[in-house]
């Protein structure tokens, strides 16, 4: 029997409770893409691409799957007798996958002793199916037949056509897992933020297939299907007599998924249902009835699973929701103390702290310093295949990342995010990462002189990214010649990836000129400004604002007052 080796890190390592999705239906897009966004947020994540190419296998060909984080053996499973392209989280036919971890109730959290983690759950999902519903069908059949290894997940799932909300927690001790999957309807957005966001679901109705137990999960296929669930998910809250099951006084039709199975907690709203809050009020009106909600108020009114924006959507649009320190709101990052005299919007972990017997915390904003990577997955039904799935990405903070087009139909992966290209232990000049880090990590020493030349930059390069990708997606569409076409998206890929990495190293050593030991020296014409005998004028140094200055005062102004 032959056996083929992954390893499933997800192009990451280990999971932590800290990833934002943004949900993207065609209706609410200006050209009809369909949209998912991902940040994967953690610090020991390492921002590479995985690429796994197509393949058929024999009769008997089995797979061996290694845990995402720990890397020991899991499981091996069967395989199908043809396995489809992935890179990243796309595959050759548009389907696009991202999640956020919950964890849930203990013991759901801890997930069956032996089966599948969730970072393998999407890799073979990638490489069997070719749609949403494929996709929910194939991960219900892998957690039924071989368990379910990880606690509650949030999953965002795209094609062409449709987007998808699939939920899923484990079921302890018992093998399997329960779940509920619902369509984001046409026009609308959601999103999620490692807190459940399914609460009451339409439950089966056999002569519309509106909703669809697992017991029926071959009519997933079904157009009228819009909510797919697992077959015990009502039945295993009741039998293990979980205390938050709404259906008890209520009657099971008022069955709540998250209230279930991950109740809202002061943490789940503020440093999660907050992220999403903050992507909505971005993008469609009246949202401000939700704030109190978001600011960790359970008794307030409850956030919806998807809205109505106010304005269609492009790709652009979807990268700048992607990044937010909640500006322009009471949890504006850039506004207290914490951030210092220079306006930082970061606060370093832990994101809890105590003083004097009382508990506070920071801030959990979707753009955060501890992004691994993040991407935003673009998928158009009127292209070919290979051509019209586009994986936007890019490593670090959201904030100061650069997305770059990553075709779904490319066979190299840019050297700058290669799988094996420097590690979290392991430093290289050549990888994304680290340069992105490097550039990240000096604008916080003085975040808002500097990150307005990142801006400029990063708003540079993905403008004319964006709008060259679509004329050559135009011209590519008449394409009848699938291995020029395949060559041209690897040039594309490969050199807009090579633009980004030389355009940052020029900005690495522009910020490191300019800003080195805390002086600034001003530009003028893109130029550090000179004098007449080609010096570089001297340095400014800009005073830190009047109200640090009092703070200084009030803490030691009697040891450092002049007489």
């Amino acid at each position: 029997m032959k056996k083929t080796l992954i390893i499933a890190l997800l192009a990451i390592a280990a999971q932590g409770l800290a990833c934002t999705n943004l949900i993207v239906s065609r209706g609410a897009t200006t050209d009809g893409s369909t949209f998912i966004t991902y940040a994967a947020d953690s610090h020991t994540r390492y921002g590479q691409l995985r690429y796994c190419p197509a393949a058929d296998h024999r009769a008997g060909e089995t797979l061996k799957l290694y845990n995402y984080g720990s890397q020991k053996f899991q499981l091996e499973i069967a395989q199908p007798a043809h396995t489809y392209q992935v890179v990243g989280f796309i595959n050759e036919h548009q389907l696009a996958i991202g999640e956020t971890t919950w964890g849930g109730i203990s013991p759901l959290d801890k997930g069956n002793a032996e089966g599948i983690d969730y970072g393998n759950l999407i890799y073979v999902a990638l490489q069997r199916a070719k749609n949403c519903r494929e996709a929910i069908q194939v991960m219900h059949e892998l957690v039924s037949t071989y368990g379910y290894a990880d606690g509650g997940e949030s999953f965002s799932l795209a094609d062409p056509k449709e987007v998808w909300i699939f939920e899923i927690t484990s079921k302890g001790s018992e093998k399997g897992a329960v779940w509920v999957a619902r369509r984001v309807p046409d026009g609308y957005i959601s999103g999620h933020a490692n807190q459940a966001r399914i609460t009451t679901f339409p439950q089966e109705q056999k002569k519309s297939y509106k909703s669809l137990s697992s017991k029926n999960i071959k009519e997933i296929g079904r157009a009228e299907v819009e909510c797919v669930y697992s077959d015990d998910v009502i039945a295993f809250a009741k039998k293990r007599g979980i205390a938050a099951y709404a259906g008890t006084s209520q009657g099971d039709a008022n069955f709540s998924y998250a209230d279930t199975y991950n109740p809202l907690t002061f943490s789940g709203l503020r440093a999660c249902e907050a992220r999403v809050y903050s992507m909505f009020r971005r993008a469609a009106d009246g949202m401000e009835r939700y704030e109190r909600f978001a600011m960790g108020d359970q008794n307030a009114e409850r956030l919806p699973l998807w809205v109505k924006p106010n304005r269609k959507l492009d790709v652009q649009d979807c990268m700048a929701l992607m990044r937010d320190h909640y500006e322009g709101t009471p949890m504006d990052m850039t506004k207290d103390v914490g951030a210092g005299p220079f306006h930082c919007p970061y606060r370093w972990r832990p994101m809890d702290f105590e003083v004097d017997g009382k508990k506070y915390i920071h801030e959990r904003a979707i753009s955060t310093q501890q992004t691994g990577f993040s991407f935003v997955a673009q998928c158009r039904g009127w292209l070919p295949s290979k051509l019209g799935g586009v994986i936007w990405f890019g490593v670090d903070d959201t904030y100061s990342t650069c997305y770059v087009p990553i075709y779904c139909g490319i066979t190299q992966v840019p050297l700058c995010f290669e799988e094996g290209n420097g590690s979290m232990t392991q430093y290289s000049p050549t990888a994304a990462f680290w340069l992105f880090n490097r550039v990240s990590n000096f604008c916080y020493l003085r975040y808002d002189a500097m990150i307005g030349d990142v801006v400029k930059v990063q708003q540079t390069l993905e403008g004319r990214f964006v709008e060259q990708e679509r004329r050559h997606a135009e011209r590519w569409a008449q394409e009848d010649n699938d291995q020029r076409l395949t060559g041209a998206l690897n040039r594309f890929s490969n050199d807009k990836a090579e633009e980004m990495m030389r355009r940052w190293t020029a900005l690495d050593q522009l910020l490191l000129m300019k800003y080195i030991d805390g002086n600034i020296k001003y530009e003028k014409e893109g130029q550090l400004e000179k004098s007449e005998t080609g010096v570089v004028k001297y340095p400014q140094q800009p005073p830190y604002p009047e109200w640090f200055y009092r703070q200084i005062v009030d803490d030691h102004g009697d040891v450092i007052r002049e007489p």
